[in-house]
Formats: C-alpha cells, sequence, structure tokens
C-alpha cells in the first residue's frame, strides 16, 4: 500500500474509534442502566458528554493543529481517547462514567476535524479528495452504524464495561501508524487563539443541550431551565458579534455568507439530528419494548451499516463527476421515509418492516456524509482545512447532541414514541429544500467568491 493509502487508512482508524464509541454507548445503555441504576436522563448525558464535549472543542483543536501541527495533535488526541476508554471501563457510578466520556470526548475532539485536514492535504487533487472523502465517510459510517453489533457481542459476552476497552488497542495501533507514516503539517499562518469565541461556543452548546436534557425533570418554566436557554441565547449573540469583528476568529462568521457553506452546516446538524435520536430510539425500542437482548437488537441494525457504508461509497463518486446536489436530495428522502416507518412501528412490529425502514434510514445516512464534508472543506481556503474541518464535524456533533436529547426528553415526558420518530422525519424532509437551494448554481457562485474572500481575508 502507498503512502498516501496507509494515511487514509490511520485517519480511518480514528474515525473508526470515535464513531464506534457513540453508537457501542447506545447499545449498551439499558445494561449500563441497570448496573448503575441510571434514569433516562442519566442516560442521555452518558451520550451526550461526550458527544457535546467533542461539539464544543472541535474549532479549538482544527485551530490547534493548524498551529502546532495536525500529526502532533492528531497522537495527543488518540492517547487522551484510549485513556478515557479504559477509565469509562473502569467507573464505579453514573457520574463517573459521564465524567470520564467527557475526557475521552476532549482526546476525541482531536481527532475527526484533525484527520480530515490531514486527508485534505494528502489529498489536494479536487478528485481524488472526494475519492478519499468518500471513502472516510464509508469507513466512518461503517464503524458508527457497526456499533451495535460489535457493541451487542460485548455487552451480551463480557458486560458493558468491554464496549470501552476495546478502544485501547486500536488507538495504541493508530498512534503507531501516524509516528511512522502520517508526515506532520501545520497551516503557513495560523490563527490567533480566541479564547472569548471558545468560551461562547462553550456557553452555547452546552446550555441548549443541557436545558433540553433537564426540562422534563424540573419543569419547562423552572428558573434552571429558563436560565439555561438564556445563556445559551447570549451567547450565541454575543459569539457572532465579537468573531465578526475579529481579524481571526474562532469562528469565521464571514464564511457563513456563502449559501452554499450555510447549507451544508445546516444540513449537517439536521442529519445528524435524525441519525442521534435513531440511535437513541432505536435502542430503547428493540432492547426495552420488543424485549431483545444486546446482541440481538445489535444484529438487526446490520442492514443500515451495511447500506451506510456502501452508500457513503457510491456518493463519494457521484459527488467526484456529478456534483452534491443528487446525493444530498437522496439523502433527505431516504431518512425522512425511514424514519416515517418506523413512526408506524409497535411492539409487534415485523422484523421484514424494520429491517426496510432501517435499510433506507442508512442509506440516506450514507449519501448525506460526502456532500456536507466536501462542502464544508470548500468553504475555507485550504491552509485553514482543520478549521474548515473543525466546523463541519461541530454541526454533525452538536446535531447528534441534540438528537438524543429531544428524542429522550419526549420519551421522559411521556410523549408516544411515533412523535419523536415524526420529529426526526421532518428532519429528513426539510434536507431536501435545503440540499437543492445550496447546490444550485447561485450557491455556488456565491460560494466561490466567499471562498475567496475568506482567502484575502487569511492572507
Amino acid at each position: 500500500m502507498e503512502t498516501r493509502g496507509i494515511v487514509l487508512a490511520t485517519c480511518c482508524l480514528s474515525v473508526v474509534v470515535a464513531g464506534l464509541d457513540t453508537t457501542i454507548a447506545n447499545v449498551a445503555l439499558p445494561s449500563i442502566r441497570q448496573s448503575l441504576n441510571a434514569p433516562v436522563s442519566g442516560l442521555q448525558w452518558v451520550v451526550d458528554a461526550y458527544v457535546l464535549v467533542i461539539a464544543t472543542l472541535l474549532l479549538f483543536a482544527g485551530s490547534v493543529a493548524d498551529r502546532f501541527g495536525r500529526r502532533r495533535v492528531f497522537q495527543t488526541g488518540l492517547g487522551l481517547f484510549s485513556l478515557g476508554s479504559l477509565l469509562c471501563g473502569l467507573a464505579p457510578s453514573l457520574g463517573a462514567l459521564v465524567a470520564f466520556r467527557a475526557l475521552q470526548a476532549v482526546g476525541g475532539a482531536m481527532l475527526n476535524p484533525v484527520a480530515m485536514s490531514i486527508v485534505a492535504t494528502t489529498f489536494p487533487e479536487p478528485k481524488e479528495r472526494a475519492r478519499a472523502v468518500g471513502t472516510w465517510g464509508a469507513v466512518a459510517g461503517l464503524g458508527g452504524a457497526c456499533g451495535p453489533v460489535l457493541g451487542g457481542l460485548l455487552v451480551s459476552g463480557l458486560g458493558w464495561r468491554s464496549i470501552f476497552w476495546v478502544n485501547v488497542p486500536i488507538g495504541l495501533l493508530a498512534i503507531g501508524l501516524a509516528q511512522r507514516f502520517v508526515p506532520e503539517s501545520r497551516a503557513a499562518r495560523a490563527r490567533r487563539f480566541d479564547p472569548l469565541g471558545q468560551l461562547l461556543v462553550v456557553t452555547f452548546l452546552g446550555p441548549v443541550t443541557a436545558a433540553v436534557i433537564e426540562g422534563p425533570r424540573h419543569g419547562w418554566a423552572s428558573p434552571l431551565v429558563v436560565g439555561l436557554f438564556v445563556l445559551a441565547a447570549v451567547s450565541v449573540c454575543g459569539l457572532v458579534l465579537t468573531e465578526s469583528r475579529r481579524a481571526e476568529p474562532l469562528v469565521d462568521v464571514r464564511v457563513f455568507r456563502s449559501p452554499a457553506f450555510s447549507g451544508a452546516a445546516v444540513i449537517a446538524l439536521l442529519v445528524l439530528t435524525a441519525v442521534g435520536g435513531f440511535l437513541f430510539l432505536t435502542t430503547l425500542y428493540l432492547q426495552e419494548v420488543r424485549g431483545y437482548r444486546a446482541l440481538h437488537a445489535g444484529l438487526l441494525t446490520i442492514p443500515m451499516a451495511a447500506a451506510g457504508a456502501v452508500c457513503a461509497t457510491v456518493s463519494g463518486r457521484v459527488v467526484a463527476a456529478r456534483g452534491a446536489r443528487l446525493p444530498l436530495v437522496l439523502a433527505g428522502l431516504l431518512l425522512t421515509v425511514g424514519a416515517g416507518l418506523l413512526a408506524g412501528s409497535g411492539p409487534s412490529t415485523g422484523a421484514g418492516y424494520l429491517v426496510l425502514a432501517y435499510l433506507l434510514f442508512g442509506a440516506g445516512f450514507g449519501l448525506a456524509g460526502t456532500p456536507m464534508t466536501t462542502a464544508a472543506l470548500a468553504g475555507l481556503p485550504r491552509d485553514q482545512a482543520g478549521v474548515a474541518g473543525a466546523i463541519a464535524s461541530t454541526c454533525r456533533q452538536t446535531g447528534g447532541a441534540i438528537g438524543v436529547a429531544v428524542c429522550g426528553s419526549l420519551v421522559a415526558s411521556g410523549v408516544p414514541a411515533a412523535t419523536a420518530w415524526t420529529v426526526l422525519a421532518g428532519c429528513g424532509a426539510a434536507t431536501v429544500p435545503l440540499g437543492l437551494l445550496s447546490t444550485g448554481r447561485r450557491a455556488r457562485y456565491s460560494g466561490g467568491r466567499s471562498s475567496e474572500q475568506a482567502m484575502d481575508v487569511a492572507r
């Protein structure tokens, strides 16, 4: 295998461990609930402590990688992630597990955006990059979607703690491969640190997710929940005002003037909201409503994993040959139909019906990954690839956190599961018009101008 192929494979390993950890944790939730006596809100925090911390640190990690070296930050992230995984497997209580999940996430934040920027700099030619990103997305989809199967095997055979320990050898292998094969790279002119911008990102994403999770328990009109929403609103306003005035902001809000870039960001948020909610609801449905064991529940999601991996590869080729419009529109339609079918499921729904829904949903997720990523990478200069990758990954992780928070809150409130599935179908439906608007001729033209302006600013 040529060196570039090994670099791509190493980056894919990092995506596997990061993606596996979310979906494996989902399939283990019922076992964690019994072992640690956790309420539904506690289960939400087991998932969201990971994805939320990643979301708040991704932009910072991307800029740090551009400044200090992408390989160095990548290896540091793998080390912290492996340590956090080991400690999660030893956690004596729910609080300790949530804390160690946050430590995992600190390392995880250094993986996806930095790996994406390494891929972007390793494959500079647009068509090669699209194929490489397609492969990267296929592995990400396969790793994440296969999590329930592997998790089912581990939980059934070795207990829920083993789902975290499995990350350690993979992480160590990736560290060794990165040291030997991944060349060090950094931005020619890295951006200055922006501590205020980082603080505002944290005080926006953290409170809004916490408010959605804790709303059913404390009451939506309680001072705590209202205060969290107010803090989030003030933070996002402050973020827009302060970052638009900085010469080198953490979040360059000017790139959102591009319809192509902003459309890809919103689509990523919607798609991953649907996926995060899907994984959370499916786990509870199969194990607590249907009474399946973790292994049986994991096996039922194999069609989603297979469809996601195949369609991610196809999507990369379609984007390279014809652009992002077709796969984005098809992805939205498939996500809508898949989630819509699950809204009609119940305790006695046939396995064939569920498999069809999982196939359609997995195909939609697989098709969406590459066009979202390539649009994000095109929105910033190549020299700032770490920031571009971080923005794309932030939208993904934020969407996943919101999906778990919203669906978990609906379940905790006693709302019928069909309502939650309908919300997720709505996320898929909204992707269709956004995909058409963000890939039209006017959007592409505006996106090119915005990218040129961003490059001028970076110079």
